[in-house]
């Protein structure tokens, strides 16, 4: 008996020892544009964010999620090795075009290439004070009209008939929420979760967190406070600073205090005053304890000298005028100033 039982715990030990250890999970931040606004500056793109899940074995891409979808984020997709059909589900923001302007670049090269349907969340129609009314869905829904008007859809198929009749919305899932003051969860698969809270910019804006095993993300989206002017404590929107509680990473549209209403730039007050500055944006990051702050959506651009057509008081920023006005807020974590593919790996190698 006692050599059987040697026997047995020495072929337990052994199956211990050749079998392969479990691959460490991991997380990647990419992102996909910094433009700020709807102009265009030296080739950047418009606003957009992948974020990456899996493990060593995959490198960290088993899992594929884009936030926006600026123009030029195919082309971006394409230097990071990422086809259109190999999107698990597309978040938006909101509808404003330089944060949607590559849904249909993306969406007509996925029904081209015959890939399978998509998840697109985004939040409810909402209306503004004015009684606008934002519609993600509509927009999504009538994404490639002018493709299917034009005969193109009908082209295409024409060649191949696998390719789905009616174009590209037809491959879409479209997930809508009503988007509120606490998180809720929006989307899921298998680890990761994707939360959502109500912010403001435009109506029906919202913005998102990303859970997994690796760590966790928020992306702010053009998010500001809900005093869309003085007097207020701050710039940045209280919401966001509720989901980013504990986050690892934030991820957030900016503009400088430089185009504020006393520098003498002419930069418009009501836009000024949606959107959240460089500074305040650090003190939040300090406040929910993120490692990590990475700054897009640019206001003004690096290296420009105009915003939109608005002149930038004292020249063009550098990354350190940038990661001065964060650090003036005490952040004392890693601040990375966007620029088109620049990103961010947890745990880091």
């Amino acid at each position: 008996m006692k050599r059987v039982a040697t026997l047995t715990v020495a072929a337990m030990l052994a199956g211990l020892l050749t079998t392969p250890s479990q691959a460490a999970s991991c997380l990647v931040v990419t992102l996909t544009g910094t433009q700020g606004g709807p102009s265009v500056f030296n080739g950047q793109a418009g606003a957009g964010t992948l974020v990456r899940y899996g493990d060593d074995s995959n490198d960290c891409g088993a899992l594929k999620l884009q936030f926006d979808v600026g123009r030029g984020t195919n082309l971006r997709l394409s230097q990071l090795g990422v086809a259109p059909q190999q999107l698990n589900a597309i978040f938006l923001t909101h509808t404003h075009g330089d944060h949607t302007e590559g849904l249909a670049d993306i969406l007509m090269l996925r029904w081209y290439m015959k890939g399978s349907d998509i998840d697109i969340v985004c939040s409810n129609d909402a209306a503004s004070v004015l009684g606008v009314v934002h519609s993600c869905r509509k927009f999504v829904m009538h994404i490639a009209d002018a493709f299917i008007e034009s005969g193109e859809v009908d082209e295409r198929r024409s060649e191949d008939k696998a390719r789905l009749e009616g174009g590209p919305a037809r491959m879409v899932k479209l997930m809508t929420f009503d988007a509120k003051e606490e998180p809720q969860q929006v989307w899921s698969s298998g680890d990761v979760k994707v939360s959502a809270i109500r912010s403001t910019h435009i109506a029906g804006h919202a913005s998102y967190r990303v859970d997994t095993p690796a760590g966790s993300v928020v992306i702010g989206g053009d998010a500001s406070n809900d005093a869309q002017a003085p007097p207020r404590a701050h710039s940045t929107s209280d919401q966001v600073e509720r989901l980013a509680k504990g986050a690892d990473v934030i991820v957030h549209s900016t503009i400088h205090p430089i185009l504020g209403p006393d520098q003498g730039s002419g930069f418009p007050a009501p836009i000024y005053y949606r959107l959240s500055t460089a500074s305040d944006l650090g003190a939040v990051a300090q406040r929910d304890g993120a490692r990590y702050l990475m700054l897009t959506h640019l206001a003004p651009s690096l290296g420009a000298v105009l915003h939109n057509r608005w002149k930038v008081p004292g020249g063009a920023l550098t990354e350190a005028d940038y990661r001065r006005s964060v650090e003036s807020s005490g952040y004392t974590g890693t601040t990375i100033v966007g620029t088109d593919l620049v990103g961010l790996r947890l745990p880091a190698r």
